[in-house]
């Protein structure tokens, strides 16, 4: 196995989570000597070895996917854009890293609609022009993120081995060769899991403990494919917007690329019809897509050969009661809540794991047990939330988008925040725009509910009244 860490060296208007003290509070000696390992190199992990370094721990960092640095990328079929709102853009702009990203950034200013029946349509994300996300490539943004962390003194990284086991107690980790499987041990004062949906850590740490653990696997999956940039370059669509095709049982997400080409995710149910079980030979891919997607045919040039190449990826949703143990383990990100991709929040919410840890950290120098109590107690409401607006997004995106209903309400919210936008935002905004926890924004979008309907109850009563008034009143007789 080798060592490679030497190979190469818009704001909110939330506060709600105290980080003022996380790069101005010194470290204590104690804290200084304690060496912490962090379990997966993705966006949570990187940002948190950065975190970690400057906060005075040597950090050693394993991965059991190649270096990203040398371009190999991860190789399990996942989505391979991100859309940086509001909490990913704080966390990115807290360690020095926003401007760093300018040129791999796409900013998408809202949604552009494709229906079969009609033009497309583009809805803006909100009411100020600020109000926008940007697309990055996950490789791109992963890669800066182990760039900058390697350039710390105190950080290693390890790739291409396996997290086999931790001791909670110790913090010593039993790593394996991810070709060979071959084992060695690794000690630590502390281990931060930040190793996705699936992770070691969590398993390790809470094996034979009493612990709540739940896992939701959507019955719908997806499946990458790419919009190539035009011939004569380019974009063959407007470059600066989210993608969507809403279909019957089917939706199209598609993330713009610097290039001009866009990365889109078709997600279906795995089984029924339409579903991807059923659709395994070519003249029934292209006839599906003719049929719900036509649009999209024209698009993707080779769309059977990409169809049939690339593989079928699961959604899932993790909801667990112990994302930590004593002093010795953590967990952040996917490992403590992996949430569908449906509010673009998974990555976002990862970043702003590592802030709110990083604060908690400061908040109790030498007291990790205690920081990682406050972390958790601070994160998980809002983070199980959030796991309930992504699934109940799902369903916007897929039928919210084709609804009169639902189009109508969301103009309305538009409206009002324009009118009123101190006091009126729409759920959305909140959730993508600022950093207020999902929970607030929850209650907020509840109440400003409560309002619409006693308005429009109020108005359906004052307009029967009036009917009343007029059909009780004596007629006037013409002369």
């Amino acid at each position: 196995m080798k060592d490679v860490s030497h190979l190469s060296g818009g704001p909110s208007r939330h506060e709600p989570y105290s980080t003022s003290s996380t790069s101005s509070t010194p470290a204590t000696p104690a804290d200084r000597v304690a060496r912490a390992a962090v379990v997966g190199a993705g966006p949570a992990g990187s940002l948190l070895a950065i975190l970690l370094a400057r906060r005075g721990h040597p950090v050693d960092v394993y991965d059991m996917r190649p270096d990203p640095r040398d371009g190999k990328g991860d190789g399990e079929g996942r989505s391979i854009n991100l859309g940086l709102s509001a909490r990913g853009i704080r966390a990115l702009r807290h360690v020095g890293l926003w401007n760093a990203l300018g040129d791999r950034l796409v900013p998408m200013r809202g949604r552009m609609i494709h229906r079969p029946d009609r033009p497309a349509t583009f809805q803006a994300y909100g009411t100020d022009p600020g109000e926008i996300l940007y697309s990055v490539r996950r490789d791109e943004l992963t890669t800066l993120l182990v760039e900058r962390a390697a350039e710390h003194e105190g950080v290693r990284h390890l790739f291409g081995v396996r997290c086999a086991g931790v001791d909670r107690e110790s913090g010593e980790l039993t790593l394996a060769d991810a070709i060979t499987g071959e084992t060695r041990g690794a000690g630590a004062d502390f281990v931060v899991g930040a190793d996705g949906a699936f992770s070691a850590v969590r398993a390790a740490m809470q094996r034979g403990l009493a612990a709540d653990y739940r896992q939701e696997f959507l019955e719908w999956g997806y499946k990458e494919l790419t919009i190539p940039a035009a011939p004569g370059g380019g974009s063959r669509v407007p470059l600066h917007a989210l993608h969507v095709w809403p279909g019957e049982n089917a939706l199209i997400v598609a993330h713009p690329n610097v290039d001009g080409s866009l990365t889109a995710t078709l997600f279906l149910p795995h089984s029924g019809a339409p579903g991807f079980a059923e659709l395994a030979e070519e003249r029934d891919v292209i006839g599906f897509f003719r049929r719900v997607f036509p649009s999209v045919v024209e698009l993707v040039p080779d769309l059977a050969a990409q169809y049939a190449a690339n593989p079928v990826g699961n959604l899932v949703t993790i909801r667990t009661s112990r994302w930590r143990h004593a002093d010795r383990v953590v967990l952040a990100g996917d490992a403590a809540h992996a949430v569908y991709p449906f509010y673009g929040q998974g990555m976002n919410s990862a970043l702003e794991d590592c802030l709110v840890l990083d604060g908690c950290l400061a908040r109790h120098p030498g007291d990790r047990a205690a920081a990682f109590d406050e972390y958790q107690r601070l994160r998980k409401p809002h983070t199980d939330i959030l796991a309930d607006l992504s699934e109940r997004n799902f369903a916007d995106l897929r039928d919210g988008t084709r609804s009169p209903l639902r189009l109508a309400r969301r103009q309305a919210d538009l409206a009002l925040n324009r009118a009123f936008p101190t006091l009126w935002r729409p759920l959305y905004t909140m959730v993508s725009h600022t950093d207020m926890p999902y929970g607030e924004a929850l209650r907020r979008a509840r109440r400003q509910d409560r309002v619409l309907r006693w308005s429009g109850a109020a108005l359906a009563a004052g307009a029967a009244l009036a009917a009343v008034r007029i059909s009780s009143s004596p007629r006037r007789t013409s002369p």
